[in-house]
């Protein structure tokens, strides 16, 4: 599982059929990497969320026959952060400066 911050939808008019109907969202990591997953659980733009990839990722679904490798897995509320788990600062998020709380 990773964590990202979602930065936007993608609209895809043109989908293979094993893609069924789900929402897609853009997602963002530490280092900046775009990646694209399948949304179950109605994330929004900002939201920092976390995923399960491979396999794993179909088992998320309803219907694990879909084609994907990302799923969203669930909305973060907070998480307690080390140095090195900080989001990066492009996105908006403080560096924590040791053990602490975040709330996003």
């Amino acid at each position: 599982m990773e964590i990202f911050q979602v930065v936007g939808s993608l609209v895809c008019t043109h989908r293979h059929p094993g893609l069924g109907t789900l929402p897609l969202r853009l997602l963002r990591d530490k280092k900046g990497k775009l990646q694209v997953a399948v949304d179950t659980i109605g994330s929004r733009s900002g939201n920092w969320v976390f995923s399960v990839s491979g396999s794993a990722a179909r088992w998320a679904l309803e219907d694990e026959t879909q084609l994907t490798d990302l799923t969203i897995g669930g909305i973060i509320d907070n998480w307690e952060q080390q140095s090195e788990l900080t989001a990066p600062s492009s996105v908006g998020q403080p560096s924590a400066k040791g053990n602490e709380s975040k709330t996003l």
